[in-house]
């Protein structure tokens, strides 16, 4: 069996969805694994038909017919599954997903608790009750994903996800509420429909897979450990899950490929260099789908810099230290001019993958050699 692990080297949209997809097209027999994050991820792949689809609920390798192992560090969201496995239904083979069933399941009163609050804070927040979910977990009011097979379960569980958020004092209107709830129960039947519950040691035992592509969330710099807090997320988005994972489950270690675009992005608000520096000369991307939301505002673009990735590797050595790493750059061909990017507050020409290599001191190739589709950065 091989094993790869694909991780975000900044604040997410490095093109980790790519990746993946790329990855699952030249292996036999694979399974993707998301092991950080949850529904809020947004991983942006092409298809055969020339047309995008950005994976927020199903692994990125499921337009390549991959199945998805969504294990416990990852929230749920009910609407959110059901309207992508329509979406995916309607390209090709329905897409198949495997759920833990400890997964933290969002509600829309986490949804709706996490619009109200991000509208006041402005932390960066994708206004999708992730970070809620996760933080509502951490005491007792919990709902899991095997919570949702069982009418009695359910509705104890969802009534005390509502106390606890009348304890926190928050206030919703009541038809917004009214209409989410009836969403979120309409979609709970076709999860009961198509898909397949299970726990991690059974589904681990004896794995029918060649291949395991654990796809991470996000990215190093959003890490909840190693992030700039308070404009983090609540997840682990280094590769600390996935060895977690292959660990506890007698999996090979995995091969680490880093993520980053040639450039810096960053969505929402939190700190993000360079962002006073001119020079960043880009073409239009109209595959770009990491665009304006009223949560976390437009995409920020600025000249790479070669310190932040270096941060970003050093924290996710702490648990890939041992593995064979790689560097892999996407949007290149997005560059108009020469290929820029700052170091201990100097700005210097890369010119090429082998001068970014050089500087940390790891290989480096572009995400075209991974593949000959036609790839995008988001995700």
């Amino acid at each position: 069996m091989i094993t790869h692990c694909v991780i975000g080297l900044g604040y997410g949209d490095e093109g980790k969805g790519a990746t993946t997809d790329a990855l699952v097209r030249q292996s036999q027999r694979p399974l993707v694994v998301r092991f950080s994050g949850g529904h809020q991820a947004g991983h942006t792949v092409i298809g055969e038909d020339d047309q995008p689809h950005v994976f927020s609920n199903f692994g990125a390798g499921s337009l390549a017919g991959a199945p998805t192992f969504w294990s416990r560090y990852c929230t749920f969201h009910p609407v959110g599954y059901a309207n992508e496995f329509d979406a995916l239904c309607t390209r090709g083979p329905a897409p198949e997903l495997i759920a833990d069933g400890r997964c933290p399941v969002t509600t829309p009163y986490d949804l709706l608790y996490n619009r109200n609050r991000e509208t006041k804070l402005r932390h960066g927040s994708c206004g999708l009750g992730f970070g809620t979910t996760v933080a509502r977990h951490e005491g007792p009011h919990k709902l899991h994903v095997q919570d949702l097979l069982n009418d009695f379960v359910l509705q104890q569980k969802l009534r005390s996800v509502a106390l606890y958020y009348e304890k926190l004092g928050a206030t919703f209107d009541a038809a917004v509420l009214e209409r989410a709830l009836a969403d979120f129960h309409a979609a709970i039947a076709e999860v009961r429909r198509s898909l397949r519950v299970t726990d991690a040691r059974s589904f681990f035992w004896d794995l029918p897979y060649d291949t395991i592509i654990f796809e991470g969330s996000q990215g190093v710099l959003l890490d909840q450990e190693f992030g700039y807090f308070p404009h983090v997320t609540r997840a682990h988005t280094t590769s600390r899950n996935a060895f977690a994972l292959c660990q506890a489950h007698g999996l090979p270690k995995p091969q680490v490929h880093y993520v980053t675009r040639c450039y810096q992005t960053r969505h929402g608000n939190g700190p993000l260099t360079n962002e006073s520096l001119p020079g960043l000369g880009l073409r239009d991307t109209p595959e770009e789908t990491n665009v304006y939301n009223p949560w976390q505002g437009h995409q920020r673009r600025t000249l790479l810099d070669v310190d932040q990735l270096r941060y970003a590797l050093a924290c996710d050595s702490h648990y890939a230290g041992t593995a064979r790493r790689e560097v892999v750059v996407t949007c290149l061909d997005q560059l108009t001019g020469p290929w820029r990017a700052t170091m201990d507050g100097r700005s210097l020409k890369l010119n090429d993958l082998d001068k970014l290599g050089e500087l940390l001191q790891l290989p480096v190739r572009r995400s075209g050699m991974l593949s000959t589709r036609r790839q995008v950065g988001a995700g």
